[in-house]
């Protein structure tokens, strides 16, 4: 493989030095962007996997955290957000053909990984949708250690009004040709571009969510609106898939906000009851992203990352009460 610079956003990544980004070509045809943030005597690497809508840059304040713990960083700009190919004309629309196409972008990501010689072992660090594609790639044999996951996309969170209309419609929408919508109540403008930080779903700290703005103000190219009716039908059926498989063999610690109302936290409890040796921590005032939240909070995140992946890793009880809702 012949490393390819891509676009890479340093002044608003925050991240540490030496980051730099890649395109990737996966084995259907899709360019996709990966970022690396290198460490000095690493002794490791974490392989971490946004979620919906997210980008490289939005990880530089995490992989400088995860730095200064010993590891170096590799993220991903999955196909149809960030920098890579877009899927639809429409770049605002998130949009998936079949789930499993991620896992091509699993593959380009850690081919690049070994090209650059990323220290090993490896990590993982599967946040929201990339949970989800981290829990089905570790299923799949990915070359990691240990796993951590921070409000995971194991369930889609919809309310039981919502909940027939959900499944139904992506498939109805689908054969009239309107598979390519945004569901009812989302936007074509990224959610932090779109709602004030009062009130927002995805941290409780204000300087977080205005480094989150100032990123897609600053490169608004970078920005995503809602997903199609087609990448909802896709996701609802791998949650569904993922809820009938057993848990990898690999230690898991899975962060859950205490406030979270994005995800399904009836799904993260029903995994993490079936994972040997899994903790779920559940993290008190903490809202969906909850490496993005405060800086006691994330601190107390990446020092147990950190220990589970450097074998100190010791089980806590749950540090919040969990508030389960049901999809």
């Amino acid at each position: 493989m012949t490393l390819q610079p891509a676009p890479f956003y340093d002044d608003v990544a925050d991240g540490p030095e030496g980051g730099a980004a890649y395109w990737c070509t996966t084995q259907d045809g899709v360019r996709i962007r990966v970022g690396y943030w290198p460490c000095e005597n690493a002794t490791g690497t974490v392989l971490l996997f946004p979620g919906r809508t997210e980008f490289v840059e939005k990880y530089g304040a995490a992989a400088a955290d995860l730095a200064r713990r010993g590891f170096a960083t590799i993220a991903v700009d999955w196909r149809g957000q960030g920098l890579a190919d877009r899927l639809l004309p429409d770049r605002r629309v998130g949009h998936v053909v079949n789930f499993l196409d991620y896992q091509h972008d699993v593959e380009a990501t850690v081919a690049l990984a070994r090209e650059l010689g990323a220290p090993e072992p490896w990590h993982l660090i599967g946040h929201s949708m990339g949970g989800a594609i981290g829990l089905r790639a570790a299923l799949q044999g990915l070359p990691v250690e240990t796993c951590a996951f921070t409000g995971p996309m194991w369930g889609i969170y919809m309310s039981a009004l919502v909940r027939p209309f959900g499944w139904a419609l992506p498939r109805v929408a689908n054969l009239v040709g309107m598979g390519n919508r945004l569901p009812p109540s989302t936007t074509y403008e990224s959610y932090v571009m779109a709602k004030p930080f009062e009130g927002n779903m995805l941290t409780t700290d204000t300087d977080m969510y205005a480094f989150m703005q100032r990123q897609l103000i600053s490169y608004p190219d970078l920005g995503l609106g809602g997903p199609s009716l087609i990448w909802l039908r896709e996701g609802l059926e791998e949650c569904k898939y993922l809820s009938r498989q057993a848990s990898p063999d690999l230690p898991c610690i899975c962060f859950l906000g205490a406030q979270e109302r994005i995800i399904d936290t009836a799904a993260v409890a029903d995994r993490m009851r079936r994972w040997p040796g899994g903790e779920l921590d559940v993290v008190a005032g903490a809202e969906h992203e909850v490496m993005m939240e405060n800086s006691t909070i994330r601190a107390r995140v990446f020092d147990r990352m950190a220990d589970l992946f450097s074998g100190r890793y010791r089980p806590e009880s749950a540090s919040g009460d969990l508030s389960v809702k049901t999809a």
